[in-house]
């Protein structure tokens, strides 16, 4: 039966399987179902039902079931009421029950018989004990106390056959001597949850276990136990079974949510080497037939199956061949696929590395080969103590900044010089607007203010215009000086340079009418046919508030001016005086505008608003902490003093960059700048560190006793052997130095004088002390 898969359905699920000696007949065992079948050809056939009787209680519900690998008979079944039952096949009655055990105070997880004494039983449960069971005799002749809540699983060795093997729910894996029943001889914890498997190699002396934690992991236990390989799996594991005649492979079955059954290259532990996916349900036991290629399987979905390898599906064939990374040091690392246009030396290379695998599952073999680029440049990381005893961290932020770029510049960190750069560009340069004068305008041209920070138009008339002297003193707020009537009269054009000293100089008096000042005229416009340079305001957050707060009435008048005459108009257009009327002299006509409207109320500013730096530093610091450059953000930190408020980060990750950077200081031996920090620091968990003494618990050479009070004498054996020095042999009252290998010590000064010239402790014990 190894051409193709097949596949039977049950009453109910099965909790687990076992095969007979010559893997010709698998018995399922359940909560509703216990059946023994014969593997055919094509088929699976049914040769006897066990859950037979008048009696059906719980001894018919087994968790666990075990064949005798010696007597093809007996089979051996663990019931959920703590009963561990044995089953005759050779019994001429319809019921095949041989003997009840029932030692067990709780549930029986696990059932195994030894691989060379076939009257050997042992049994594993809920209630932290295993027991060995003699089927001559039929009691438990010895019980195992593992001292955890329950044991999940026993196994037999099979390279010692006195040795089995326990996993308990608490995560450990003991190993016990038949012979010795009072203790574990071996005991180590090897998962961080429960472990629900395990199962021997059946070459090396290699265990496996499967365990709660998602991992599968093979251990060593030829001398001291030690994790060989390490399988990452996606749920817990329920099952594990070593794959016969291939070293390297397990098949597992997952104990929820996964309902595949995956067998595993121990070598390549995160994708599958074969995935088997015909279950709808979690699988609850595997077994194989004492070949590669084939093994049967059953679930909670109600199903016996028979697998063959060659319809496995291949996880690892859809696996990107291709990838790259990049080291915090600057190395790459590439990932490539074998192709016909690769090099030959690589090809060599690789098929060099890849052999050619003894067995015929080569469907599975990795197709990508890696390369390494080395950054040539110097690893040791002057740059960081060069920055650490270069910055400064308090202080006005500008001056920081500006030194700081520097120190980071001179150390070769012109990213982080540039980090500094822009952070005094961000925080320390003030905002401000432009009011810019534009060129050469027409009369009628006015200005036009929309809101702050707009440009303020400046209209520019003719100096042909009488007066404009006089308009300028009334900027001023001087008396305007007679002028001459008339609007053919003519003036010399003011374009010279003491003219244009003379609006240069009232150009903070312009500035002063813009802002309402009081005492000031109001009007704001300047008239003339010279063009002004531009005149720029700033806006500081100050000087926007006064303007805001400003109470002064922004209402311009019916004229930007006084009127110096009437205004003739020659020319009105005709739609203004459609009909001709008499009164009206075609010649000239005088029009008041004093009931003109008022050009422009301003009733209120809007406050302006301004671009927020804080989100783009928070990323900056962020994106440096994940480049492992925590010196520049904890630096950065430090340095925006009260602006560090702003930022929206968690003080568990300040404390956290504070904590790391202080701790790459105390690598590096930069006690001072440490200090510093922790005095900069805003975190009273760090603040407090200076605050905390520094206790060296010494203990009595003497009595090796710990020394309460004094320092040079014990309180028990009132021996002062300890504090004498090892080369004047006299009591150290003062400063005592000694080394941490051997315990000797004396006299700073005796030692320093010793260690110039020799590396053995003076007192003749052999230990090669190291001085600092």
């Amino acid at each position: 039966m190894t051409s193709k898969t097949v596949c039977i359905t049950q009453e109910g699920p099965a909790n687990a399987l076992a095969l007979n000696k010559d893997n010709s007949q698998v018995v399922i065992a359940g909560r509703n179902v216990f059946k023994i079948f014969t593997l055919m050809e094509d088929r699976f056939e049914e040769s006897c039902n066990l859950r037979v009787g008048k009696n059906l209680n719980l001894n018919f519900s087994c968790n666990d079931v075990a064949w005798n690998l010696i007597d093809d008979h007996i089979l051996a079944t663990a019931a959920t009421n703590g009963a561990v039952v044995v089953w005759n096949l050779n019994k001429s009655s319809r019921s095949k029950q041989e003997h009840v055990f029932i030692d067990h105070k709780r549930t029986v997880n696990k059932v195994s018989f030894h691989m060379t004494e076939p009257m050997w039983l042992i049994s594993g449960s809920q209630d932290g004990t295993m027991k060995c069971f003699d089927l001559r005799i039929k009691e438990a002749t010895k019980t195992f106390y593992s001292n955890t809540e329950s044991v999940r699983d026993v196994q037999f060795c099979p390279h010692q056959p006195h040795t089995f093997a326990a996993v308990s729910e608490n995560g450990h894996v003991q190993q016990w001597d038949l012979r010795k029943h009072d203790r574990y001889f071996q005991h180590f914890t090897a998962h961080s949850g429960p472990i629900f498997a395990c199962d021997w190699h059946p070459e090396t002396n290699w265990l496996a276990t499967a365990s709660r934690d998602k991992t599968i992991k093979v251990w060593d236990l030829s001398v001291k136990p030690s994790c060989d390989y390490t399988i990452h799996t996606i749920a817990s594991v329920g099952r594990i079974k070593w794959r016969p005649q291939r070293k390297y492979h397990i098949a597992s079955c997952a104990l929820v949510v996964d309902c595949s059954i995956n067998v595993w290259d121990i070598q390549r532990p995160y994708i599958p080497f074969a995935s088997f996916n015909e279950h709808k349900d979690v699988p609850t036991g595997v077994a194989w037939r004492g070949n590669p290629q084939s093994f049967l399987s059953t679930s909670r979905d109600c199903t016996l199956y028979h697998h063959v390898f060659k319809d496995a599906s291949r996880p690892a064939s859809k696996a990107n061949p291709q990838g790259i990374a990049l080291s915090p040091i600057g190395d790459v690392a590439y990932a490539c696929k074998v192709n016909v246009n690769m090099p030959s030396t690589v090809k060599q290379l690789t098929n060099i590395i890849r052999k050619t695998p003894a067995s015929n599952d080569t469907f599975c073999m990795a197709s990508s080969v890696m390369h390494r680029f080395v950054v040539n440049i110097p690893r040791d990381p002057t740059w960081f103590k060069i920055c650490a005893e270069g910055y400064i961290l308090t202080g006005k932020l500008k001056d920081i900044c500006d030194h700081n770029a520097a120190v980071a510049s001179n150390a070769g960190r012109n990213d982080v010089s540039i980090v500094w750069n822009i952070i005094k560009t961000l925080y320390t340069n003030p905002l401000g607007a432009i009011l810019k004068t534009p060129p050469t305008v027409s009369k009628e041209d006015i200005v036009n203010t929309l809101n702050l920070g707009q440009m303020v138009k400046v209209s520019a008339l003719d100096q042909s215009n009488p007066g404009h002297e006089n308009d300028i003193k009334s900027l001023q707020g001087e008396a305007p000086t007679s002028a001459t009537s008339g609007g053919d009269d003519e003036t010399e054009t003011d374009d010279t340079p003491e003219n244009l000293n003379f609006i240069s100089s009232i150009l903070p008096s312009y500035r002063k009418s813009f802002l309402g000042h009081k005492g000031q005229p109001k009007g704001d416009f300047l008239f003339g046919d010279s063009e002004f340079e531009p005149i720029s305001t700033d806006y500081s957050t100050g000087y926007i508030q006064n303007m805001i707060n400003d109470d002064s009435d922004w209402t311009l008048p019916k004229e930007a001016f006084p009127l110096r005459h009437e205004i003739k108009d020659r020319s009105p257009p005709p739609e203004q005086f459609p009909n001709h009327s008499p009164e009206i002299n075609d010649d000239s006509v005088s029009v008041m505008v004093d009931d003109q409207p008022c050009q422009l109320i301003v009733t209120a500013i809007p406050k302006p608003s301004f671009w927020d730096p804080t989100h783009l530093i928070e990323e900056a610091l962020k994106h440096h902490a994940a480049l492992r450059d925590i010196q520049t953000s904890a630096s950065v930190l430090i340095a925006l003093g009260e602006k560090r408020k702003g930022l929206n980060i968690d003080i568990p990750i300040q404390e956290h960059w504070l904590l790391e950077y202080i701790d790459l200081l105390g690598r590096f031996k930069l006690w001072n700048v440490t200090t510093q920090i922790i005095q900069s620091a805003w975190i009273p968990s760090i603040a407090q560190l200076n605050q905390q003494s520094t206790t060296i618990h010494a203990c009595c050479l003497t009595c090796t006793k710990p020394l309460q009070r004094a320092a040079w004498l014990c309180d028990r054996c009132h021996s002062s052997k300890h504090a004498l020095c090892s080369i004047c042999h006299q009591v150290v009252r003062g400063l005592y130095a000694w080394c941490q290998g051997c315990t000797h010590g004396g006299h700073v000064m005796h030692l320093k004088e010793w260690f110039r010239s020799n590396r053995q402790c003076p007192t003749g014990c052999g230990h090669v002390c190291e001085y600092i």
